[in-house]
């Protein structure tokens, strides 16, 4: 995953502040040199990263906490305020019929990326067109043809034209019906003065509602340069971070988008045409952090077709720590599904929770396969096994494995996580801050620092 180590790296950083029994200069500075080795580590602009870490020690020697906070705190605070900046600013993404026309180099995404925006603008509701107005890639007008046959959405291509001018205004007229029009353009192998070109006689002759600059996460440092470039040729309204689930460090995407100060619309979560992810900033930081994103799961819910209603319930029985195996099972149903369960579990605030570390992508993956052995065995059990597992002796257990047709041990072992599930959950609940973060989180959505007891 884009950013993992980054991410681990960085709770590891503020880990160590948070035990620290005292603060002092050298403190500070040894904080500083971590932060400036995790940021160039993962890519980051290196006058970005030296700038960031500089003003972080700027603040932490020389403004005082607030009255209560304490300074290990409070430096935490800092760092966080700090890096929120290169995540870039808060998008004004509307649901307003409009026009939309990509942009980037090859091999960055568009196409797939216009699939992706159909897709998540029908499930709001919205009808889509797709113009495909990359003249110069072979089969990408197939390609776009194809994905929108996939997401049922309007399509227009022309392969006799050579022109994206006529091309567009033709798919314009053509799709006239169509709510949100999205233009697939032209990219190069590498940024030049054809490809700007291009795209500023499009921007010129229809003046699109945004202007999204798709961009791959694994793009290093000539990220910045290119996103000013193609920013100062149309005016980037917007970015589309790609493959932030691939193993590219993405602190060059980070860095460009910091450099144009543009929104970060989206980001690329998989191969499949539902892995798309409104960004927020705050959201994205706090899961980086191991903070969570509860905030999340209602989209996650809309993509598996659950309604926010089921969503809020599983979850919050869930989260209660009061749950039997017939709410686990519950939960299960509704989230296990490919790709749903990592997002899922990705989503809690469950960073505290003791071995939350290894969960890994591998650990997540072998989860899935393992549910459905779980599920085969819950499938088994009686209404009132299922309410009450303490039930469940060793004669249950061998009726339980012949009905699944699986293994007594496996039966076992699905009760040994039950159990363990819930004394994790037990020893969040004595944690205040978690109360207080998923009492804030609930009601409000809001899942930044301060939900976590760390004030603004």
């Amino acid at each position: 995953m884009v950013l993992e180590n980054f991410s681990a790296s960085l709770r590891e950083t503020i880990r160590k502040i948070t035990k620290s029994s005292y603060v002092d200069q050298e403190t500070i500075k040894e904080v500083v040199r971590d932060l400036q080795r995790i940021l160039l580590k993962a890519d980051v602009n290196v006058k970005l990263a030296l700038n960031l870490s500089k003003t972080v020690e700027e603040r932490s020697t020389q403004e005082k906490p607030p009255s209560g906070m304490a300074p290990q705190d409070f430096i935490v605070k800092i760092i966080y305020e700090e890096l929120l900046k290169i995540m870039g600013v808060e998008s004004n993404l509307t649901l307003a019929p409009q026009t939309i026309m990509l942009v980037g180099l090859y091999g960055q995404g568009k196409t797939t990326s216009a699939g992706k925006l159909a897709k998540f603008f029908m499930r709001k509701g919205l009808s889509v067109g797709l113009i495909a107005a990359d003249v110069h890639r072979p089969a990408a007008m197939e390609q776009l043809e194809q994905i929108s046959k996939q997401v049922k959405s309007g399509f227009y291509g022309d392969k006799s034209l050579k022109d994206p001018v006529k091309i567009v205004t033709r798919g314009l007229e053509a799709l006239d019906s169509f709510q949100i029009k999205i233009i697939d353009t032209s990219g190069r192998d590498s940024l030049d003065k054809e490809l700007l070109d291009e795209i500023v006689k499009l921007k010129k002759a229809f003046n699109p509602d945004q202007v999204l600059y798709v961009l791959d996460a694994a793009v290093g440092q000539q990220a910045g340069p290119q996103a000013k470039a193609i920013n100062g040729a149309v005016g980037i309204t917007g970015v589309i971070i790609t493959k932030m689930d691939g193993t590219g460090k993405g602190g060059g995407a980070l860095s460009a988008v910091s450099e144009i100060r543009a929104p970060v619309y989206f980001i690329g979560t998989g191969e499949h045409l539902e892995d798309l992810e409104i960004f927020n900033p705050k959201s994205f930081l706090s899961r980086l952090l191991g903070l969570g994103d509860l905030s999340s799961l209602l989209e996650i819910a809309e993509i598996a077709d659950i309604s926010e209603e089921q969503a809020e319930a599983s979850v919050s029985k869930l989260m209660s720590g009061k749950f039997d195996l017939m709410d686990m099972y519950d939960v299960w149903e509704k989230f296990a599904k490919p790709g749903i369960m990592k997002k899922f579990v990705g989503a809690l605030p469950l960073a505290k929770m003791p071995g939350s570390e290894k969960l890994d992508e591998n650990t997540l993956e072998t989860a899935e396969g393992k549910l459905v052995i779980y599920r085969n065995i819950l499938d088994s059990m009686t209404y009132k096994e299922l309410k009450e597992p303490d039930l469940i002796n060793a004669k249950r257990i061998s009726r339980i494995a012949r009905g699944s047709g699986r293994k007594e041990e496996e039966v076992r072992s699905l009760l040994k996580e039950f159990k363990s599930m819930k004394k994790n959950i037990k020893q969040l609940q004595g944690n205040r801050n978690f109360k207080k973060m998923l009492k804030a989180q609930m009601k409000s959505g809001d899942f930044g620092l301060d939900s976590m007891g760390i004030p603004e």
